[in-house]
């Protein structure tokens, strides 16, 4: 059975990494997934190709979502061409390998408006949507260091992926009446492009020793995510689900 056939499904940054992981978990379970790229990458083809070769359905829509008009101009799409929304993902993020003394100003607000912005400007529309729905599912992609901090630097990082999670916990209370959870996920340290880039072969070879389960995996984030989409999280919002192998417990 496919729990989520007839849903229209929005994943912010989904054309790869954990975005695409996440739009592959939802499209196999019958989710038509909206993938989301910024201006400044290609079409998604691979990823499209990868839903319809699963038997889904998926359509490209390119914004900028930390520009609040390009958010607009995507939900005006979205409700022109499909007529609802069911489940948003804000995963679209970046991150920054420098400490406090090495980040400018322009860092601090290209991390923030990417991580935490975004995330504003897409439930807001969003949640417009849904309340005419009386139903929905938001999902934020936090991080594990929003309740440890990092382990290097990544202030801004760490301040952004914090601020999912007070975001989350208050619109749970305001979307609960109107039949819409909110809800986190915050994964450890799971093997994409990004992670690679951020710490480079040695550091993330040395930060996988440390899990107890190892380096996890896009779908193990995107499993996640497709559970609290699921009828079966019903009476789950405003929580945040660790996916990260045993290294951090709280």
């Amino acid at each position: 059975m496919q729990e989520l056939k007839d849903k229209i499904a929005l994943v912010t940054g989904a054309t790869r990494g954990l975005g695409k992981g996440i739009a592959l978990a939802l499209a196999r379970q019958g989710a038509t997934i909206i993938v989301n790229y910024p201006p400044f990458e290609s079409e998604p083809v691979t990823v499209i190709q990868e839903i319809v070769d699963l038997g889904g359905q998926a359509k490209a829509m390119m914004a900028d979502v930390s520009n609040y008009e390009q958010v607009q101009q995507m939900f005006q799409r979205i409700s022109a061409e499909y007529g609802q929304l069911d489940i948003l993902v804000n995963n679209a993020g970046t991150a920054q390998a420098k400490d406090i003394f090495e980040i400018e100003e322009e860092d601090w607000h290209r991390i923030v408006e990417t991580n935490l912005s975004s995330g504003f400007y897409c439930s807001k529309m969003a949640m417009q949507m849904m309340r005419e729905q009386q139903s929905g599912r938001i999902v934020f992609i936090s991080s594990m260091v929003a309740h440890q901090g990092a382990i290097f630097g990544h202030v801004h990082y760490s301040a952004s992926k914090s601020g999912q999670l007070g975001m989350v916990k208050t619109l749970a209370r305001t979307a609960a009446r109107l039949g819409i959870t909110v809800n986190a996920v915050a994964p450890g340290i799971i093997e994409t492009e990004l992670l690679f880039k951020t710490h480079g072969k040695e550091e993330v070879g040395k930060l996988a020793a440390s899990v107890p389960l190892g380096l996890g995996r896009p779908d193990d984030v995107g499993n996640a995510v497709a559970f609290l989409c699921s009828s079966q999280a019903r009476y789950i919002t405003g929580a945040t689900l660790d996916v990260n192998g045993g290294m951090y417990l709280r």
